[in-house]
């Protein structure tokens, strides 16, 4: 209601004020400003109340937070309001702000339409609206906007065909983004119009069409950075290309353009970065691309490029990554690949590549190599020093190999992923393979592998995935298999081993699935097994098994094919004999029945009383009916056991569908309320009563991707409640129970402590500790002209405490990663101590996807690293070391990641690095600070930028950065005395 009347009155003393300066000739005053804010204001929910200095009784909003005002003429020329959690409506009011020049609102929660009204401002350069909710269609209106230099409405809801006319007076034009929306149809015709364009993303869209790349992309010969990928775009890219000289990032990926590439792609020498993958290219690769020796990235996956794989590319010494895989390339791999130094990254997987792999190749400092699924020959090559030390991944499976597993490969220290699967190699298990420290993965199925497997395979207590199925391995499982304590996969099927079933096998609490079909294994499965809480699947037919079950866990519910092909496995669904390994009853007495002769006639019964003593029961009977009591008190267990035992046997059938991505039917209908810790002062009658209460609107204070952040006060105590957003979160309370104490163990002084949660199934509830100062960004971008701006010494301890909290989080196995550093997550106590909220929460999504992650769940643009755009990427804790980088960047220069001027979009790690090499690293300080020093803030600088790489490979690791930032801190003294 106050807003419509605000709306009136807003139309009212619009038409007053336009009588009144008509008929005076006089101009329009300055609080026509304060009216236009406080309009727009009206229609705005801003729950933590950064909007409060916004006065209506004031004569000039130059003074309100978030405006900024000419210096000249006192209008009002730039409106940032990012990041503020605001949501609503884009309401009447901004139109009456002429002078404006920027517009920022992005990162909220706005929603509907974009107001045509927004065309009115004739003079808006800066118009920002991603990271929002807003739906619906552009205004035609908007192509007007003749002053417009920089347009982001990325990661919205937008929809429908582009405006045509939408380019066509849009000459200032230097960036535009429409990506992350449901955009369809062509590309605007009046796009060529944009001769000053730098930057296009039209990414993650349904456009379609066959691009008019000669009359239209390739005119804009100043084009920097160029991404149409993730669309429905066809047709042919004609050669043209080289017209753009000063681009440096092509993004085709993801569409279904075909043909050969442009025979001129290599005269674009500003390249560094190429992404042609998903997509229906043919042909030989044009020679042109070796002239790229500048280029550190380089993808053509999942296309249909044939030929021999050229020799040239052993020229191209910048490359870093390197995918062809996908394709129908052939012949041999040149063994001039070893001449690439600064190869990290190499994938030619899926392709018909034959011949012997080069020995060149072994000697380079590779992370990842996959070779996988082409038609390679001859033995596996002894690595080198380098690639021991650098190895990460290594994938040679489905191909020709022959000869034994060399035992260097132990020396991998660093290897989390082998795959040898599905090779002739014809070798036994290495015992060196237990020196692996951090292998993950280990996948030698269908390899011609004999022999035993060694004790020690699972020394180094990492392994997740061990599989070695389809081999010859012979003997008895060993029962050192206690020491693959991480295990969650054991696959040991069609194989020759023999001996028990060990009990070791219960000693895996996180196994779920369990392969031992096809085997000589005999004996009793031990019962020990079905304490296995997390088993989901097993499959134990076929082999010598005898006896009965456990009766616990997943046995009871097993179906036929997992138990069949035994010898005498006690199972209902079975129809064979039961094999017990019990003595057999003896028959005391032979003559407890008639008995007949050679003649068929029956022994009278008065013989058969002369000769034994009469009895009333028969040993036989006895045996009978304490059988027969036996079963009824059986029948009863099984009955009263069975209320108890179906619930879990529904957890289980529950687990193996969310396996299978089938959602459950239904979900517990009781609520739960946890706290962590027995020495907790949270209080349970506190909350069962009134959890709901405690949520009032007035306590909001935060809003992020994960939920609603309260302030509440529970037994006296003020504490921080984060209400989940049920939609995304898992919805079956031992799942979220499993998952959630996870992270409630998780204690350090710079992680904000998870108390507990409360937890029904419309409402999911996390109780943390309350940090009074609040957080980074607010200190950093919200601070008021009143409050003295954070010292060298307290960014100082702010990023070193965040370091920590990171490290802890990453030194778990297998790691916490966070995936949303920012300054909005790091929060502050009173001593200016670092705490980093929201780690895990991932964890906490019923299906962890990096793409999901990248685009919806890393809200604030510049904090995402590079990888997670590509999907063979795989997400990491160095996706958190970028961010961190960002972080520290943004802790001494308190510039935000990316800021959009007048000329140019800044970047901040890009602008770092340029001041740096230019020998002007102090121009890019926060002048708000008067101190500091500078042996400290340099290396810090430097630092960010050694976090921020483009590659992963080449960023340090947390616990080596929190190593840094000590040295940094140490004085220089002590560092000589200690040299």
């Amino acid at each position: 209601m106050a807003s419509s009347w605000m709306l009136i009155f807003f139309i009212i003393f619009t038409a007053y004020s336009h009588q009144i300066s008509i008929a005076n000739n006089i101009p329009l005053q300055l609080n026509d400003d304060v009216l236009g804010l406080i309009c727009f204001k009206s229609e705005l929910s801003d729950p933590t109340s950064y909007l409060s200095s916004w006065n209506e009784d004031d004569n000039t909003p130059c003074s309100w937070n978030y405006i900024k005002c000419n210096p000249i003429n006192g209008r009002v020329s730039e409106l940032s309001l990012a990041g503020l959690g605001l949501s609503g409506k884009i309401g009447r009011g901004l139109e009456r702000l002429q002078n404006l020049k920027v517009l920022s609102l992005s990162q909220n929660n706005l929603s509907g339409e974009i107001p045509p009204q927004l065309a009115l401002i004739f003079g808006l350069q800066t118009l920002n609206l991603s990271h929002n909710r807003l739906s619906g269609r552009v205004p035609d209106d908007l192509c007007n906007m003749t002053s417009i230099k920089f347009l982001d409405f990325s990661l919205n809801s937008l929809s429908g065909p582009v405006p045509d006319r939408l380019f066509e007076n849009w000459f200032s034009l230097r960036f535009v983004s429409l990506s992350g929306n449901s955009f369809e149809g062509p590309i605007p015709s009046t796009l060529p119009n944009c001769t000053l364009l730098q930057g296009l993303n039209l990414s993650n869209n349904h456009f379609s069409g066959n691009t008019d790349f000669s009359n239209g992309i390739w005119s804009l010969t100043k084009l920097r950075i160029l991404d149409l990928s993730h669309n429905l775009f066809s047709g042919s890219v004609p050669q043209g290309i080289s017209s753009l000289h000063y681009l440096k990032e092509l993004n085709l990926q993801g569409n279904q353009f075909s043909g050969p590439l442009p025979s001129d792609i290599g005269l674009c020498p500003h390249l560094n970065y190429l992404d042609f993958s998903n997509n229906l290219f043919s042909g030989a690769l044009p020679d042109s691309i070796q002239k790229l020796n500048s280029l550190p990235i380089i993808r053509l996956a999942d296309n249909r490029f044939t030929s021999d794989l050229p020799h040239w590319i052993s020229n191209m010494s910048s490359i870093q990554l390197l995918d062809f895989s996908n394709n129908e390339f052939s012949g041999n791999l040149p063994a001039s690949l070893g001449d690439l130094k600064s190869l990290k990254f190499l994938s030619l997987s899926h392709n018909k590549l034959e011949g012997e792999i080069p020995t060149t190749l072994f000697d380079l400092a590779l992370e990842e190599l996959d070779l996988s699924v082409n038609g390679f020959n001859g033995p596996i090559p002894p690595g080198s020093t380098r690639l021991f030390e650098s190895l990460h991944l290594l994938d040679l499976s489905n191909n020709k190999l022959i000869g034994d597993i060399p035992p260097e490969m132990g020396l991998c220290f660093n290897l989390r992923y082998l795959n040898l699967s599905w090779n002739n190699l014809k070798s036994r298990l290495p015992p060196e393979l237990g020196y692996f420290q951090n292998l993950s993965v280990l996948d030698l199925r269908n390899s011609g592998l004999y022999g035993s497997i060694p004790e020690d395979l699972c020394d180094s207590n990492s392994l997740n995935v061990l599989q070695l199925d389809g081999n010859s391995l012979n003997g008895p499982i060993p029962e050192e298999i206690r020491n693959c304590s991480a295990l969650y996969l054991l696959s040991l099927s069609h194989n020759r081993l023999n001996g028990f079933i060990p009990k070791a096998i219960a000693s895996l609490k996180k196994l779920k699935i369990l392969k031992l079909e096809f085997n000589n294994l005999s004996g009793e499965i031990p019962q020990q097994l079905g304490s296995l809480d997390n088993l989901l699947a097993v499959n134990i037919s076929y082999n010598r098994l005898v006896g009965r079950l456990p009766i616990a866990g997943i046995f009871p519910s097993l179906d036929q094919s997992s138990l069949q092909g035994n010898l005498g496995l006690c199972s209902p669904i079975l129809t064979g004999p039961c094999k017990m390994n019990v003595p057999k009853p003896l028959v005391i007495n032979p003559f407890a029945y008639p008995k007949g002769n050679n003649s068929g006639n029956l022994v009278p019964e008065s013989n058969s009383l002369k000769s034994k003593p009469r009895i009333f029961l028969s040993i036989s009977a006895i045996v009978a009916i304490s059988a027969a009591v036996l079963i009824v008190i059986g029948v009863l267990v099984i009955t009263i056991l069975n209320f108890s035992t179906r619930r879990r046997l529904a957890f289980v059938e529950n687990a193996m569908e969310s396996m299978c991505s089938t959602p459950r039917s239904r979900a517990p209908a009781m609520g739960k309320l946890v706290f962590f810790g027995p020495n907790s002062d949270l209080r349970y009658e506190d909350w069962i009563n009134n959890a709901e209460l405690l949520l009032n609107k007035a306590s909001e204070i935060g809003r992020g991707v994960f939920g609603t952040v309260y302030k509440a006060s529970v037994g006296g105590r003020i504490v921080a409640i984060k209400k989940l957003i049920t939609s995304n979160i898992i919805q079956y309370q031992e799942d979220f129970n499993k998952e959630v104490r996870i992270l409630g163990k998780v204690r350090h002084p710079n992680l904000l402590t998870l108390k507990g949660y409360y937890w029904t199934p419309q409402l999911q509830l996390l109780i943390s500790d309350y940090a009074p100062i609040g957080s980074l960004h607010a200190k950093l971008h919200q601070r008021s002209t009143s409050s003295p701006p954070l010292s060298w010494a307290n960014r100082f301890k702010i990023a070193l405490g965040t370091a920590k909290g990171l490290a802890h989080l990453h030194q778990f196995r297998p790691p916490i990663i966070h995936y949303n550093i920012k300054p909005s997550n790091i929060l502050l106590d009173e001593n200016y101590n670092a705490m980093i909220s929201d780690f895990g929460l991932a964890r906490l999504l019923p299906k962890l996807d990096k793409h999901v992650l990248s685009t919806r769940f890393q809200t604030a643009l510049g904090y995402v690293a590079p990888e997670l755009a590509c999907q063979s990427s795989r997400i990491s804790e160095k996706c958190d070391i970028y961010a961190f980088g960002v972080v520290i960047l943004e802790l001494v220069t308190r510039r935000r990641p990316m800021e959009y001027g007048e000329d140019d979009v800044v970047v901040l790690i890009d602008h770092v690095r340029v001041q740096l090499e230019q020998g002007n690293a102090l121009d890019c300080v926060d002048l708000s600070m008067n101190e500091y020093p500078e042996e400290e803030v340099l290396p810090v600088l430097k630092l960010g930028l050694v976090c921020t790489s483009q590659l992963p490979s080449s960023r340090p690791s947390m616990a080596e950065v929190v190593q840094i930032l000590q040295v940094i801190k140490t004085p220089i003294q002590d560092r000589m005395e200690a040299f």
